[in-house]
């Protein structure tokens, strides 16, 4: 009789099951899609953002919740990445590295790069990926592509960036599983300029910034103005839209 009311105390009462019972069963059950939980959590953020970075022009993306501003990184783990190297062009490699630097600094996230991968870039990624990565969320997958396996990389895009979102009831969204497809047919020619270099790893910025959190602006002067004119580096804009992601809420539930 207990086990019965129990069962029906959970059928009338979906909220109970929901916020607290289902996420400390979801990571025992076998094939679960999410990971155990707090892993790599620390206490406290593990970097702090910059403050006064300026107060130009910026748009972060869309939070999927209306009563969340903006969805972010969990800032008390860190933002784990790796990379395929297939079809990089010389010194690719080093340019993400910068990238990612920048973007650090720009948010105080700290990034771990986990090295290379043969994981191809897919348009439903899975966020969870226990026999390659271990039981952790997936990193950031930075990966050299082309339009014919990509092909949202055709026409004049040259890169694609975002992150999927995971959510215990009660507690903010955050990001936790990421991906940067690159056009190597297109961005390779770049490097036989001498402002090639700058050129690509701006790229690269753009994307990885859109992997946080931002999104596209209207001012032209901004570096995620959505059809670059030439802008190289962060501005004041990007840097206040950045410096704001990384202020999220550190969620140990997930």
């Amino acid at each position: 009789m207990l086990v019965i009311a129990l069962l029906v105390g959970l059928y009338y009462s979906p909220a109970i099951l929901d916020r607290h019972i289902m996420p400390a069963l979801n990571p025992l059950v076998p094939g679960s899609d999410v990971p155990p939980r707090g892993v790599d959590a620390a206490a406290d953020p593990l970097g702090t953002p910059p403050v006064g970075t300026g107060s130009g022009s910026f748009r972060l993306l869309p939070s999927p919740d209306p009563e969340q501003d903006f969805v972010a990184y969990d800032p008390c783990r860190p933002v784990r990445y790796v990379i395929r190297p297939q079809d990089s062009p010389p010194g690719g490699e080093e340019l993400i590295h910068q990238g990612i630097a920048e973007i650090s600094s720009a948010t105080g996230l700290r990034f771990i790069y986990d090295g290379p991968t043969s994981e191809a870039p897919t348009e439903q990624r899975k966020k969870f990926q226990p026999e390659r990565y271990g039981k952790r969320w997936a990193p950031v997958l930075i990966a050299w592509s082309t339009p014919e396996e990509t092909p949202g990389l055709a026409g004049e895009v040259a890169g694609l960036g975002g992150s999927a979102v995971a959510h215990v009831p009660g507690h903010p969204m955050v990001y936790v599983a990421g991906q940067v497809k690159l056009d190597a047919p297109a961005l390779a020619p770049f490097l036989a300029h001498r402002e090639g270099p700058a050129l690509l790893r701006a790229v690269i910025i753009h994307e990885l910034a859109h992997v946080v959190g931002m999104g596209h602006t209207e001012d032209r002067n901004q570096l995620m103005h959505d059809d670059n004119v030439g802008v190289t580096s962060l501005a004041d804009g990007d840097r206040a839209g950045l410096a704001l992601l990384g202020t999220g809420a550190c969620v140990p539930q997930l």
